[in-house]
């Protein structure tokens, strides 16, 4: 294994037309050293979120070909979706895993905007860890409006966003035949983000919807009847959450994003699931891992369920157990897990 790993996650304005995605992926999978981990495409949301990962160089390399081979095949005049988004590359974020910093993944993401601007001149924003202004570091915000509303903003035509926030970091900062094809492209460095999905044993989806508001960071809004506001904290630290139901298994799910899995760990946000549905006199049905965990948070929750394991395979296999990661959904710990899909596409 390597001694410096980082990776990288790029969101496509593209979930529907697999032979676009085939080859926007393998632009990526021809660099030498970077390994694609990971194609998820939706239909709904039309956007595809692919995993990257491997040495610093190589998944920077690897990005950069994926972000122009978007450019040269995706078109955002023609794209309609559920999920927002900016440009046909909506994000590309950088995650330090291992030997390396956050201010070196933020460096890795300049590299990127640098190089596809002055190839491509496509209009590129930093955010996150990169963001070259405070105002500049929420996704959220460079996003608004959206790609519908670019034209306006590119022609200063708009009150959606501030001077601080309006324009691109590098590439074209007018709205021409470039920006109106490709959108503005948004490339950062943030910290490890886990997607953990945790199944409640109901239908209706009520208690899943009380325990999301009860832990997320956000927690709940009180309204008052004289117009007054009060929002309370939640109990989890940087987790993102709401609860869902799935009809077609017939249960229901609180579906999160841990933002942060050093502070709230797999198996807190699970057993914090646990102690709510107890109160309401209803169990959990396993938990769901979507796309890929590292290992380092595997093996905190496996040390939690079995204090007294050592071996990384024991630490992961009691993690799998605690958390019911295979009671209603497949997880194999070889590709579903940063470091060991690593190593498995490097012994095929």
């Amino acid at each position: 294994m390597a001694s410096r790993l980082v990776e990288c996650v790029p969101n496509i304005s593209e979930g529907r037309d697999l032979e676009k995605i085939e080859a926007i992926v393998s632009a990526a999978r021809s660099v030498s050293g970077c390994f694609v981990l990971g194609v998820e495409p939706d239909h709904d949301y039309h956007r595809t979120v692919i995993t990257l990962a491997g040495e610093p160089e190589p998944v920077r390399d690897g990005a950069i070909a994926l972000i122009i081979r978007s450019i040269e095949l995706l078109d955002m005049r023609h794209h309609q979706g559920e999920h927002p988004r900016l440009g046909v590359v909506d994000v590309c974020p950088f995650v330090p895993l291992k030997g390396i910093t956050m201010d070196e993944c933020a460096e890795l993401a300049r590299e990127v905007v640098n190089i596809v601007a002055s190839q491509t001149n496509a209009p590129l924003f930093l955010y996150g860890e990169a963001a070259t202004h405070p105002d500049r570091t929420l996704l959220s915000t460079l996003r608004k409006a959206e790609y519908e509303g670019l034209e306006a903003r590119l022609s200063n035509k708009e009150t959606a966003h501030e001077e601080s926030t309006r324009l691109p970091d590098s590439g074209t900062t007018s709205w021409n035949e470039i920006s109106a094809k490709s959108g503005g492209i948004t490339v950062g460095a943030r910290t490890i983000l886990v997607a953990y999905n945790v199944n409640v044993d109901e239908k209706d989806g009520g208690v899943a919807k009380k325990m999301g508001s009860l832990l997320r960071s956000s927690g709940r809004l009180i309204k008052e009847e004289n117009g007054s506001r009060m929002r309370i904290p939640g109990m989890l630290p940087m987790v993102q959450g709401m609860g869902v139901t799935l009809e077609e298994m017939g249960i229901s799910q609180v579906s999160m994003n841990l933002r942060d899995v050093h502070q709230c760990p797999l198996h807190m946000a699970f057993k914090a699931c646990e102690s709510i549905a107890k109160d309401h006199a209803t169990n959990l049905l396993g938990s769901e891992i979507v796309g890929l965990v590292p290992l380092e948070a595997m093996k905190v929750a496996g040390k939690y369920f079995s204090p007294n394991a050592d071996r990384d395979e024991d630490l992961v296999n009691a993690a799998i157990d605690g958390l019911g990661l295979r009671e209603r959904h497949e997880f194999d710990p070889h590709s579903g897990i940063i470091e060991w899909a690593i190593l498995k596409e490097v012994n095929q």
